[in-house]
């Protein structure tokens, strides 16, 4: 088929047809697709190899079940995933997520997206993802560890070094990469580069835990600059309140902007003088606390409850979604328009619908792609890899002016492959474009075809 556009609805269509029910998955694959048409058409070889209709299917998918044993005695049993997607360019690489909510589309979409993630990245690392439908909060110390006991048991039959280096995510903090670790070293032997996000005391990187966050401010701080502007006076709408929420804040902060909101799943905060960061960190870090408590001891701040942070009606210049997927529809881009938002940049994974997306566009709002903007988390990942493999451990310093420069050169490359194709301001056209061109070309280079 040599009609790019009529190849990539054909690998849609398909798709739609064999995952018909995984939407989260489905609506990454639709956002992606059209944007490479353009290189196809530049790129006839690909289609000829069909190396887009392989790319989309997962190298391998695992489900196993978890059974663990509560404080009560009793046997419980959850499932457990790793979605091992595309190794061309290294071992796979994505977080582990324990959350109620995670399912075989979750999972698929950010592997998906993490292969591209990746890839912007610069680092030799493949894309992956995992985790379970297991909920962390209200559980023990000691559930929890044997939950990961008996997670990793599994596990680590699919994963190592070279092969693939599981993450933290949502509901996977040092204290769970901690237990996993030490289950793996039972069953298997002393490694530390086997998973990222490790406690300092046993081969963590420092910076980790601020990384998604500070990644996230410095992309947007490197379009600042080219458009000869700063976050110096502007005002910033943060949604969240987890790691890459609390770090966005603070590096909006450093670099003389102000945050005036965040949230967590009962609702939001407004402080009009700035968030008290920390206090946010007291709350959230030391006492996992609610955002009403942030309320009762800040008299500048409203909390709002049970309503997203998007829906308030405030003059504002830049908005971070960091909290979760599709947080942000049609009708919520509107009132960012109104408020006169002119950058979206998205910490979390995918918080903005298609409709979210064609209203950035229609609006002329710099619309910074989570695949881009959120790669410090991941990046600090590969660099934690690097220091394991060379049994060093770099400086906050050194690790913090590596993230900035890779996010740098992220952004560089969104910009000028937008321009290339004739859209300078499209990101998401120049994130996917030039994630999927070096993983494409490896692919053909590797005889995967």
């Amino acid at each position: 088929m040599s009609n790019a556009k009529e190849y990539v609805q054909a690998i849609q269509e398909k798709l739609h047809q064999k995952d018909d029910g995984q939407i989260e998955f489905l609506q990454a694959v639709d956002e992606f697709m059209p944007t490479v048409i353009q290189f196809l058409e530049k790129n006839p070889e690909y289609i000829e190899k069909n190396i887009l209709g392989i790319l989309v299917e997962p190298e391998r998918v695992i489900q196993f079940r978890v059974p663990w044993q509560d404080d009560q005695g009793n046997w419980q049993v959850n499932r457990g995933y790793r979605i091992q997607y595309n190794s061309a360019i290294g071992p796979y690489k994505g977080g582990l997520r324990f959350h109620p909510s995670v399912n075989l589309s979750i999972l698929k979409f950010l592997a998906f997206e993490q292969i591209f993630k990746n890839s912007l990245t610069g680092l030799p690392i493949g894309g992956g993802k995992g985790g379970s439908d297991f909920d962390p909060k209200g559980k023990s110390d000691n559930e929890i560890m044997r939950f990961c006991q008996s997670f990793m048991l599994e596990l680590a039959k699919h994963i190592g070094p070279s092969i693939d280096v599981p993450a933290g995510d949502i509901g996977v903090g040092a204290r769970e990469i901690g237990y996993m670790y030490g289950a793996y070293k039972r069953l298997k032997q002393y490694d530390a580069g086997v998973l990222t996000g490790k406690p300092l005391d046993f081969w963590g990187s420092k910076i980790r835990t601020e990384a998604t966050g500070y990644g996230l401010v410095y992309y947007v701080k490197h379009l600042l600059n080219e458009e000869q502007d700063s976050f110096a006076g502007k005002t910033v709408m943060v949604s969240g309140s987890g790691n890459v929420a609390i770090y966005a804040i603070e590096k909006v902060h450093e670099l003389g902007g102000k945050v005036v909101t965040c949230s967590d799943s009962g609702g939001y905060i407004y402080d009009p003088e700035g968030i008290d960061l920390d206090l946010l960190k007291e709350l959230k870090e030391v006492k996992r606390a609610r955002l009403t408590e942030y309320a009762k001891e800040r008299s500048s701040a409203e909390y709002h409850e049970n309503e997203s942070v998007w829906t308030l009606k405030q003059a504002a210049d830049i908005a971070l979604p960091c909290a979760t997927q599709n947080e942000i529809d049609g009708q919520l881009a509107e009132i960012l328009v109104e408020n006169g938002v002119k950058i979206v940049a998205e910490g979390a994974n995918m918080p903005s619908t298609l409709d979210a997306v064609s209203v950035y566009e229609k609006a002329d709002i710099w619309y910074c792609p989570g695949k881009a903007a959120n790669a410090g988390g991941v990046a600090v990942s590969a660099l934690e890899m690097s220091q394991n493999s060379q049994r060093l451990v770099w400086e906050s310093s050194q690790v913090d002016a590596q993230l900035d420069e890779i996010m740098a050169t992220i952004y560089q490359t969104c910009r000028q492959t937008a321009k290339e194709f004739g859209n300078e301001k499209n990101l998401l056209l120049g994130a996917n474009v030039a994630g999927f061109e070096k993983v494409a070309k490896v692919m053909a280079m590797q005889g995967l075809v």
